[in-house]
């Protein structure tokens, strides 16, 4: 599988990375999903302390321990559970951030990072502290990159010209192309990658689109109402290639721009796994599909936190 460097790091990351939050609590199926995604030739690989309470990382991190010189482990941190584990409270503090890189480090089994992600913020945050805490993990040798995981495009602005982040996860999918608007431009310029989340819009963009879309009846997804999103998918499946599936029109679509280095997709499943490692492997999307999409889809805009 294709490899791409992420932002002005070293880190070669996958195309594809699996994203570890919908491996369930189940080990052994767990286990498998992850060694067929190193066989398929997946190398980066995404959690966060969050997941099923650490349950997650301390999944990934045994499966890994055996290949960790091989693979890219990324995890997140912000989110703090509170006591019972009941719900959980933001907490960005620098203080915060240098205690909870070592129980991830702990329960992934390595010395190190590869990719330690803020999973959020906002305006609101103490943006300097926060770079401070990851430059220091940085020179400790404790993580290897740094990056930021939001959709609000003035908290990206601020990393973006203000510390030395590599990568920026974010919600980006055919379905929603808010971030071409601002975000992609301003990161390409600054020479920091995009990692796509969310590439499939919950279903909606895969073979079984017809299964899920009953759930977006009545809400509809961002500003596609139900009935449009079935006259659309309609449309764009009506107009492919018989060999070009659904996933695939979507994964390729985001892997088409530049400044993409991984679309991140979780899989619960090892055949769910491997349609997604068949749709990144097809061909690059044509001048004639990717115009498709774009005018078929609409060129979605960031309505907050601009």
């Amino acid at each position: 599988m294709k490899k791409n460097l992420l932002g002005k790091s070293d880190l070669l990351v996958s195309e594809l990375a699996l994203g570890c939050m919908s491996l369930g609590k189940d080990k052994q199926a767990a286990q498998t999903i992850i060694e067929t995604a190193l066989e398929e030739g997946i190398n980066y690989f995404d959690t966060a302390d969050l997941y099923d309470f650490g349950l997650n990382e301390t999944i990934v991190g045994a499966a890994l321990k055996p290949v960790r010189e091989r693979v890219i482990i990324a995890t997140k941190v912000g989110n703090r559970w509170e006591e019972g584990k009941e719900g959980w409270s933001w907490n960005p503090s620098k203080t915060y951030i240098k205690e909870a890189v070592k129980h991830s480090l702990t329960r992934l089994q390595t010395d190190y990072i590869d990719l330690y992600q803020l999973h959020g913020g906002t305006m609101d945050d103490p943006i300097e502290e926060i770079i401070e805490a990851f430059e220091d993990l940085k020179k400790e040798g404790l993580v290897r990159a740094y990056g930021i995981s939001s959709i609000r495009p003035n908290v990206i602005r601020e990393f973006a010209t203000r510390s030395s982040i590599d990568s920026v996860m974010m919600q980006y999918s055919p379905l929603d192309r808010r971030p071409e608007e601002q975000v992609l431009p301003l990161l390409q310029e600054h020479n920091i990658s995009i990692v796509a989340r969310g590439p499939l819009a919950k279903g909606l963009l895969s073979t079984s689109w017809r299964e899920k879309i009953g759930k977006f009846q009545e809400r509809g997804f961002l500003d596609y109402s139900s009935a449009e999103l079935t006259d659309l998918l309609n449309e764009l499946e009506h107009k492919l290639s018989d060999a070009r599936t659904l996933n695939a029109l979507s994964l390729r679509y985001l892997l088409q721009h530049e400044g993409v280095a991984a679309v991140v997709a979780g899989a619960s499943s090892v055949s769910q796994l491997k349609e997604n490692v068949r749709a990144v492997k097809e061909a690059p999307l044509s001048e004639e599909e990717l115009q498709l999409i774009q005018q078929l889809t609409k060129a979605n805009q960031y309505v907050q936190h601009r």
